[in-house]
């Protein structure tokens, strides 16, 4: 559904996008991670024909968006930025304008994503009076009118309560599971695209440094978590026994292989050190997303 091919982006000396290659395959639900000029919404905006790159390919559903842009983006919807409405007309006239900027919906095309996205009842209140998770249901509804094989959301969660972002992704999982959507979810709310995605892509300064399943996440570093009264001298220990091939955080040890957190507390108890604790840590998304983004740690002063 989504092809991107050696594409870059260059506003004056910045390279906001530099050779990124990515394929969302149909029917995934697949998160685009980065933090704020990582490059994301560069690159969505060259995914929907609004950013114009500086250098290689962009298909969407088979289409070239850059010659074809009409029939590339006749079945997607998106939430792109910040959705912008007429707060003094109602939810449905509002769907009503934006569905002529596509082309003509039917009133029951209209009612259909109303319901979908849950605001029967509210659909004939002004904008203006609608809370910020209803902006965020209409702005869902906006991307459903065109009836679209593709979605392309934007922090859609942006500025929700708890709440609200619940409700946003058993909604998208709906979306998903009942109309078989194929989804690209950007997001900084990384519990989320953990709850939701089936694969993800990070970018850093531009690039692409990560691509794999979520589960591909998950395994890519099993930590243990060991609690000591003195965590400089178990680890060092445990590193000339060579039982362990990492340690970091104060907390955290990466077992050497064919080791396990057995042969750990026999070593330190053996050595006089206390085990107050151990056990399997399971990295999360956002342990795995911090430590691809933070920075190479400085040289050290040899003086």
């Amino acid at each position: 559904m989504i092809q991107l091919s050696g594409l870059k982006k260059k506003f004056s000396s910045r390279l906001a996008v530099d050779d990124l290659t990515l394929s969302v395959p149909r029917g995934e639900i697949f998160g685009l991670l980065g933090h704020n000029g990582a490059g994301k919404s560069t690159a969505i905006g060259m995914m929907l024909g609004q950013v114009w790159p500086t250098s290689g390919e962009v298909k969407i559903c088979g289409h070239d968006v850059t010659s074809h842009r009409a029939q590339a983006l006749k079945k997607v919807g998106a939430i792109f930025e910040a959705p912008a409405f007429y707060d003094y007309l109602s939810g449905w006239t509002n769907l009503e304008i934006l569905s002529h900027y596509t082309a003509p919906t039917s009133r029951e095309r209209i009612r259909e994503v109303v319901e979908w996205v849950g605001l029967t009842g509210r659909e004939r209140s002004k904008v203006k009076t609608y809370s910020h998770g209803m902006r965020a249901r209409l702005a869902l509804a906006q991307t459903l009118l065109p009836q679209p094989e593709l979605l392309i959301l934007d922090e859609p969660g942006s500025g929700l309560d708890p709440e609200g972002i619940a409700e946003m992704r058993q909604t998208i999982l709906r979306l998903h599971r009942e109309l078989g959507l194929t989804i690209l979810l950007s997001s900084h709310l990384l519990t989320e695209v953990e709850q939701l995605c089936t694969r993800i892509a990070v970018l850093n300064q531009g690039r692409k440094v990560f691509e794999g399943q979520i589960t591909e996440v998950k395994a890519a570093r099993q930590r243990v978590a060991l609690q000591t009264p003195d965590f400089a001298a178990a680890t060092a220990l445990l590193r000339e026994r060579g039982l362990i091939s990492g340690a970091d955080g104060g907390r955290f040890i990466s077992l050497a292989n064919g080791n396990s957190t057995a042969d750990v507390t026999r070593a330190l108890v053996s050595a006089g050190i206390a085990v107050e604790g151990i056990w399997q840590h399971e990295q999360t998304l956002e342990d795995f997303y911090l430590d691809l983004v933070k920075p190479p740690p400085l040289p050290a002063n040899k003086n």
